[in-house]
Parts: structure tokens; sequence; C-alpha cells
């Protein structure tokens, strides 16, 4: 028997009937008969063209207020019949069931529903039956019927359709199959996550992934799944990277520790900070925040928590940079940063972003709630004689929220809501906090009345002592080491003021 199947008969039952009009109209003149039910029946009614209710091939009506229309062996027949099975071909002719060569269904829109906010009454009636069905029964059966299971593939049929008199092929149905089972995977996969209190249970779904040019190295692929589109609005520049993507993601995490605080300006490199300040105006944040590492910040990407006006867009049209990431810009702003063609502008639109982190692992994947602990003054608990100013209590808790964001082991220096230096992603901390000291003594800073934060505890006293020889004042860190108590004699015995937060910021 031929692959190669002409479509003569139709099932159509929609939630949407936006772009269904030149399909219905090109089937019906390539001679198809049309089954349908409700709004879909009358939408074909009134473009003059006759279709089959279902009822009058079920003999049976619509029930439980729409509940059940379509869920009969003769609409189930019709689709999921063998065409070269004799006995199927015999049961078809014995109980008087149609023959149905293309199903267009779309499910209820669940999602919006409960994105919606509305109630948990009116998110279930959102649940589909009768399409999910209809779309497994179609897909299920791809070597004899055609199924479109959305609006998204409507311009795919409707040019199929066109280009081949109405046939299709074997490849071509097992395409349009292989959508319908990804729409269906997603549509229950929502609903699951709906019902699920369950965090050892864990199911994805996200389409549309976004091919990259390559991945972390140009030998590797890339994909983004995400909308991208409802976080930032793109105004300018070339294509984000695999690596931009990883970057823009660290920079956004950093600077939400800064929202609807005074103006902060962050500029990142690798997924960690080099630079960051905040100040009275923005152009003074970005400017201390570049001196803090000018190096570093070549080919970076740069974040504002505020409007960024045409002064400190002057400032940063002096630099190279990737990305350029603020909630706001003036328009004559834009126009500065435009000059560089390549260079992304993307406006941040106020967006919550996931409570779960996932990455894989081994043959697996991990998964964890999002670190939303930010130390803040009420964490704070003094267990030294010497307590720490109210300016080095800014300078700690800022210290803290670029060291949770920082990776590990981390060590991060600063003063008057600066970073003066950081060491990130050492196998000690000690080496980290060297690491530090010596960035700061190479960009000529004074770690005099500094403060340091630390993303864990120290088991040793061995870090304050360098710290306090370096100029610290003042530190913050979680506790917890059984061996606290040497830390704090030597902090006692050199008046240092530390801080415990009870709260580790570890980040891998």
């Amino acid at each position: 028997m031929s692959t190669t199947k002409t479509i003569k008969s139709a099932l159509i039952s929609v939630f949407s009937k936006e772009g269904l009009e030149p399909i219905v109209r090109k089937l019906h003149e390539q001679n198809v008969t049309f089954y349908s039910t409700g709004g879909t029946e009358d939408f074909i009614k009134n473009l003059g063209i006759p279709v089959v209710p279902v009822e009058d091939v079920t003999s049976y009506p619509s029930i439980l207020g729409g509940r059940v229309k379509t869920l009969h062996p003769k609409i189930f027949g019709g689709i999921l019949n063998r065409q070269d099975h004799e006995g199927d071909v015999q049961q078809m002719e014995e109980y008087n069931i149609p023959q149905i060569d293309l199903v267009i269904v779309d499910l209820y829109p669940f999602e919006k529903t409960v994105a919606s906010g509305a109630s948990e009454a009116d998110i279930i009636e959102k649940i589909d039956i009768g399409g999910i069905s209809l779309i497994r029964a179609a897909a299920k059966n791809f070597k004899d019927t055609v199924i479109v299971a959305s609006v998204d593939q409507y311009s795919s049929l409707l040019d199929l359709i066109t280009e081949q008199n109405g046939a299709t092929t074997l490849e071509n149905r097992k395409l349009f199959a292989t959508k319908a089972f990804h729409v269906s995977s997603h549509y229950d996969t929502a609903i699951f996550n709906y019902f699920n209190t369950d965090d050892t249970i864990f199911k994805q779904s996200i389409g549309d992934g976004q091919v990259l040019r390559y991945g972390e190295n140009p030998h590797q692929k890339g994909f983004f799944f995400g909308d991208f589109d409802a976080m930032f609005t793109k105004l300018h520049g070339k294509e984000l990277s695999y690596n931009n993507l990883l970057d823009v993601d660290a920079a956004v995490n950093l600077i939400l520790e800064f929202k609807n605080e005074d103006p902060t300006f962050a500029i990142l490199k690798h997924n960690n900070a080099c630079g960051l300040a905040t100040r009275n105006t923005m152009k003074d944040a970005y400017l201390t925040a570049l001196a803090g590492d000018p190096t570093s910040a070549f080919g970076g990407v740069l974040i504002a928590n505020g409007n960024i006006d045409e002064a400190t867009a002057e400032e940063i049209n002096k630099l190279f940079c990737e990305v350029v990431i603020a909630p706001s810009y003036d328009e004559k702003a834009i126009a500065i940063l435009e000059e560089k063609k390549n260079r992304i502008i993307l406006v941040q639109n106020d967006v919550e972003l996931p409570n779960r982190q996932v990455r894989t692992c081994l043959n697996g994947i991990l998964v964890q709630g999002k670190n939303n602990i930010t130390d803040n003054k009420e964490h704070l608990k003094t267990v030294t004689n010497t307590t720490p100013s109210e300016q080095e209590i800014e300078d700690l808790i800022f210290a803290s929220k670029v060291c949770k964001n920082t990776k590990s082991n981390t060590i991060v220096f600063a003063k008057n809501k600066t970073l003066i230096a950081s060491g990130t992603g050492q196998t000690s901390r000690v080496d980290a906090l060297k690491q530090a000291v010596e960035k700061a003594e190479t960009f000529g800073f004074s770690l005099k009345g500094a403060v340091m934060a630390s993303d864990a505890f120290f088991p040793f006293p061995d870090c304050v002592e360098l710290a306090h020889n370096a100029g610290i004042t003042a530190v913050i860190q979680p506790g917890g080491s059984i061996k606290d108590q040497l830390s704090i004699d030597f902090c006692n015995e050199n008046k240092v003021a530390m801080v415990f937060t009870g709260t580790r910021h570890f980040k891998h």
C-alpha cells in the first residue's frame, strides 16, 4: 500500500479559530468532508462550507456541559483504524464508521489560565480531555492519519496541502505526530506541576529551544530553552552566545541583591563580579566599579539597577563590553551605546525568576531551591568584643551580597560600598584571601579600613590573621566551625570586629 495518502476527510475541533479559515477553504477546494462540533462547527458553517456535526456520526449529543463530545467509538475508530489491516477494514464497514484522514485540534489554554490567577474551578475546567485524546489517537496512527495539534502548525499544514494538493507522505505525517506528542507531553507536564507538591518528583517541559552559534567552545553545540523575550527587550547588537547567557544570568542574580537601592553598577566576567559599586549617581557607580578592575572589565557584561542616562552611557562607550543591561535608558543613552554595532543592549523586564535551580550531574540532574537568603542587619550576630561601626555594617552587607554571587571558595573585600577585590573559585579559603589581597595591591587599593566577607566559615584563624595584617577591620562570615573560637580570639586580641550570619553561601 502506498505511503502517500490524500486527505479526503477532516475532523476539526479547536479552541482558537485564528488562522483556521484559509485551511478550511483550501481543504474545501480539494473536496474534503468536514466533521466538527460546537463553536468550530458554527465557524465552518459561517464560511458557507458544508460540515457534518459529530452528533450525526455518533447519534449522541454533546453532554455534561460539553465535557463529552467526541469521546465515541465511531470517532476514535475513524482515527485509529489501520487501513492495511483486513480486520479493521471489515469492522469499519460493519459499524458504519467514517474514515478520518486529518485531525485538527488544539487544547484549552491551561497554562494561561493558571498564569491569570484564575480560581481552581476555572483551572480544572481548562484540563482538556477530548482534545488530548484526539491528539494521542491521531499521532499514534500517523501511518494513516495527519494530526495538527496547535495553532503554531497551521501554516505548515496550509503550505503542505497547497504544494502537494492535499496529499501527505509518511514522513510528513510522522513529523506532525512528533510535534503532537510534544504538545501533549508539555500539556500534561504543566497539569502535573500545577497539582504536584512532592519535591522528589521533577518534571519540566520547555519548547522552542533557541539554537546558539555554539556552546561554551566552538566545537560544542549550544541551545537555550527559555523565554528570553519575557525577561529582556533587546534593543541592539548581535545574537547572544552561550557564554553571554551565563554571564547575563550571573549579572541578573547579582543586581537583584541591590533592587530598589541607591544607584548600583556591576561589571562581570566569567560569571563573577570584577567591579561593583553603589553611589549617588549611576555615572559615579559605573566609574567606581570600573576602577575596581579595569583590566578584567574589557569584554565584560555590565548591569545597572536603575536607569542609564546620557552621562553614564558616554563613559560606558569608552569601554569594549559585550552586553549592557538596565531596567531603562534615556533615549540619548541608547543612541550613544548603539554606536558599537555588536554591543548587546538589553532592557531588563521585571520578571520573577524560577525558585528552583537545575543542572546536569553524572547520568542525571541535580535540583535545588534557589539561595533566596540575602544577609541583612537582622541576621548579624556580633561575636567579638569590638562592634562594627554603622559604615562597616553597610560595607559588610554589601560584601556579603557580592560574596553570595561569586564562585566558591571566595573572599570579598569592600570599602565604602565598593568592591575592592575578590578571590574566586580557589581550592582553599587561604588561597582565595591571598588572591584578593594581591589583586587589591595590583590596582593600588589600600585595604586599611576595608571589610571582608567569606562564603563559608574559617576552620582556622589563619584567614583573619592575614586579613588583619592587610588592614581589614571587620569580617562577616556564617560561623559554624568547631574552631570558631580561635578566629574570635584573634579578632579580640587585635580589635577586629566579626559578625556571624548563620548562613553559608557556597556557589559551585
